[in-house]
């Protein structure tokens, strides 16, 4: 395992380093004007969500802006918050629109569950993590640092929580040089593979769980994939082994890190906002949140997963989650008989 005893990288920061004018992209109002254009024109037409593309979208001005902020998500820190949009001018459908307008620029969308959902509704319906085919995004619960199973995930907020509901993110680079300063033996096993539930949505031909390290060094960068939930969940299998002790406080390390307030950081979603996260290189996280009780104020995110044409090389074994490793074509949920959707309600 030929790994850097500390990797150096911009992805590799802390929290408390971090300043909001890093991070966060503020749209000018010409810029806003543009993507609401763009939006309006798709919106008098009977056009088929999953058929926009970027030249359906034009974005002038805030095109090259968008694709420097992409650069920067893809080979930089690792995320972006652009600011600015008026999301109480948009109706559902066109707020959707504009999402998957701006997505478009960013790379193709992959379906997010197993009914081949390409725009994800991230709301509170009602269901719990202890259902072994419910994800933890479709309750209040706190989801705990992990990462999905694309290049990008994009969140636009549309609705906040009465309480709680905070973007938390992390850099796995940064705990894996915590890791490896501190306890160098329990690294190398997070380098092997382990398996992680699919929570029921399988592909044909495929095991229930996937079998991807949750460290992966190649061509020079290190990728992350983790989910602790699933990987503990992944036991109720007959044929998937205990975990060892020495899985157990490795994984307990690596968590121990992501939530230590020195590494991670946190930050409040505003209506209109664009959260843009590289899975490979950060984990994301929201804390539990108490909603409104009227349905027309829940807390609702939509969200994107997004694969870059641009995006980094990700080793072989990622096609055992990802389905392929070829940029701009991998990532998302498939099974059999999939077709893709972009519905606009959960």
């Amino acid at each position: 395992m030929d790994v850097p005893d500390r990797i150096v990288s911009d992805a590799a920061w802390r929290g408390p380093d971090l300043a909001p004018a890093d991070w966060m992209a503020t749209l000018s109002t010409a810029e806003a004007d543009e993507i609401e254009r763009a939006t309006l024109s798709i919106a008098e037409r009977n056009i088929d969500l999953i058929a926009i593309r970027k030249e359906d979208f034009p974005l002038p001005t805030f095109g090259a802006r968008l694709a420097r902020i992409t650069g920067d998500v893809l080979e930089g820190r690792g995320f972006a918050l652009i600011r600015g949009l008026d999301i109480a001018r948009y109706d559902i459908r066109e707020a959707a629109i504009a999402f998957l307008g701006i997505g478009s620029h960013i790379g193709s969308a992959r379906s997010q569950n197993a009914n081949g959902h390409i725009l994800g509704h991230v709301k509170d319906l009602g269901l719990s993590s202890a259902d072994p085919n419910v994800r933890i995004y479709q309750t209040h619960e706190r989801q705990t640092y992990h990462t999905d199973s694309c290049d990008i995930v994009g969140l636009m907020c549309l609705k906040t929580a009465k309480s709680g509901g905070l973007s938390s993110l992390v850099s796995s680079v940064t705990i894996y040089n915590e890791m490896r300063r501190v306890a160098p033996e329990l690294v190398r096993t997070l380098f092997e593979p382990i398996e992680t539930d699919r929570r029921g949505e399988v592909d044909a031909g495929s095991m229930p769980y996937f079998r991807i390290p949750v460290f992966n060094w190649y061509e020079g960068l290190l990728s992350t994939i983790y989910q602790r939930q699933y990987i503990e969940s992944a036991r109720r299998f007959p044929n998937v082994p205990a975990l060892t002790q020495t899985q157990i406080a490795a994984l307990d390390l690596f968590d121990k890190l992501a939530n230590d307030e020195k590494l991670a950081m946190q930050m409040e979603l505003q209506p209109g906002d664009v959260q843009l996260v590289n899975n490979h290189a950060l984990l994301h996280d929201r804390t539990s949140f108490v909603d409104f009780s009227e349905p027309e104020r829940r807390r609702h995110l939509l969200r994107l997963w997004l694969a870059p044409d641009s995006a980094r090389p990700l080793p072989p074994v990622f096609a055992e989650r990802f389905g392929s490793v070829t940029p701009g074509a991998r990532g998302g949920i498939t099974v059999p008989g999939l077709r893709l959707v972009a519905p606009l309600e959960p």
